[in-house]
């Protein structure tokens, strides 16, 4: 029978009392069907997204394992391993932990790049219950004979998706190869495609499946809406939305590679806006140092791609612009969660061009609803916003070149106008609030 509370479960009382103060009460799904299996020693193929409380999920039972079985870890091993693709990732995990085992006695630390070596060097010497990684990082240290996995209890493989989004599968495979057989596995991807489930195979020993269906609703306190233009007015629009946002007000700015993100927010800077990127080619230290500005309310915009986004937690948001359209659907529900959060409303703006219409099909079919067209700006799109209505992919959108332009858009209608011609100020343009803007150095 599946346990309907926390109390319900065998977890350890300090565990149990931890949760209390968090007032966590209730299991999700994932949660209530995971732990128990756990619980059990079994090991765990889990398909769920981000979101659904699956870090509590691996986090709990293990945490119970290392009470009811304490032992002194291995010098420079930890009796925990729990692998995930990002830097922001790995310290929710830690932090979990930290939250979870506020009444234990354990030893944790975290391994990833962007920061030095030596202290994570340092930490691991005497070996620690509890490491959280990502897996460049862990393979340096493996690789210069500063971390063994031969003392690994417990393993968990998280956002198993992402990792091979990012490229990290051979690491991974190189990690796995060094952790000892008789071991727990816990796998978790919020998909499972052919090679994920060839890994999963070669990780697990008769594990329990656990299958969550995502969550493809977008929030309800989130205004959507879609402006169809064409790639070479975006900037345009772009500057039109950022003058809307009032002092005090934070935005977030997606594009689809890092580059891009870069490249951005310089233009962004050089109109008179203050923003920064965050993305993976960041050092640690830069990305949390813009982060905490951008939450303090220092930082009034924030360029990300989609992975950097995932560690972005700030209730503050009013406005998220999806500059560039991720090319998987369920990324934009991410996105625009990133606004309209703790009770507060939000605005999400998505730009689509013909090169991306069918990425925005997928959105909307994937949430079930049709976004509204604002056409409310002197570059709308006439054609694909016809196309559109009447359910019809523009002829130069597809999936394969990744949105980027194979020739020149479709002809706009009455709304749009070239940049040779004057620009003509529609009513109401000319009142947009400045108040995130700097002012421009004289020359």
């Amino acid at each position: 029978m599946t346990p309907t509370s926390f109390e319900e479960m065998a977890l350890a009382t300090p565990i149990k009392r931890a949760l209390a103060e968090q007032n966590y009460h209730t299991p999700s799904p994932i949660q209530a069907q995971s732990i128990p299996t756990l619980l059990q020693g079994r090991d765990l193929l889990g398909i769920a997204q981000t979101g659904t409380g699956k870090t509590a999920a691996f986090s709990l039972p293990i945490l119970n394992a290392l009470l009811e079985d304490p032992k002194r870890p291995q010098r420079k091993s930890a009796r925990v391993l729990v692998l995930t693709p990002t830097r922001e990732l790995a310290t929710q995990i830690s932090q979990s932990f930290d939250t979870y085992g506020k009444y234990l006695s354990f030893r944790k630390t975290l391994v990833y790049g962007g920061v030095g070596k030596n202290p994570q060097i340092n930490a691991m010497k005497p070996g620690v219950d509890v490491l959280v990684a990502c897996p460049g990082r862990l393979l340096d240290h493996m690789n210069e004979g500063d971390i063994d996995l031969s003392g690994v209890d417990y393993f968990v493989l998280d956002e198993v998706d992402r990792m091979l989004d990012m490229g990290f599968l051979r690491d991974v495979k190189r990690i796995i190869a060094k952790l000892p057989r008789q071991r727990q596995s816990l796998f978790f991807s919020a998909t499972l495609s052919p090679a994920i489930k060839e890994l999963a195979h070669g990780i697990l020993h008769n594990p329990e499946s656990v299958s969550i269906a995502p969550k493809v609703t977008t929030a309800e306190k989130v205004d959507q809406e879609v402006c169809f233009v064409d790639r070479e007015h975006k900037r345009e629009l772009l500057m039109q939305h950022l003058g809307d946002q009032a002092a005090g007000e934070l935005t977030i700015v997606f594009s689809k590679t890092k580059h891009g993100a870069n490249k951005l927010c310089r233009w962004i800077n050089s109109e008179g806006f203050t923003a920064e990127a965050i993305h993976g080619n960041r050092s640690q230290p830069q990305r949390e140092k813009t982060l905490d500005r951008f939450k303090s309310g220092k930082l009034p915009i924030l360029v990300a791609t989609d992975v950097a986004a995932r560690g972005v937690d700030v209730k503050d948001v009013t406005l998220v612009v999806n500059f560039d359209l991720p090319n998987e659907a369920e990324a934009y529900v991410h996105r625009i969660g990133r606004t309209g959060r703790a009770g507060a409303t939000g605005n999400a703006i998505s730009y689509c061009t013909p090169e991306e219409h069918e990425f925005f099909m997928d959105i909307e079919k994937l949430i079930k609803k049709k976004i509204p067209v604002n056409d409310r700006h002197e570059n709308h799109h006439d054609e694909l916003a016809d196309l559109h209505a009447r359910g019809i992919k523009s002829r130069e959108s597809t999936r394969d070149n990744g949105g980027k332009k194979k020739g020149q858009g479709g002809r706009r209608g009455g709304g749009g106008r070239n940049q040779s011609e004057g620009r003509q100020e529609q009513p109401g343009n000319n009142r947009r609030r400045r108040s995130n803007r700097r002012p421009r150095r004289s020359a």
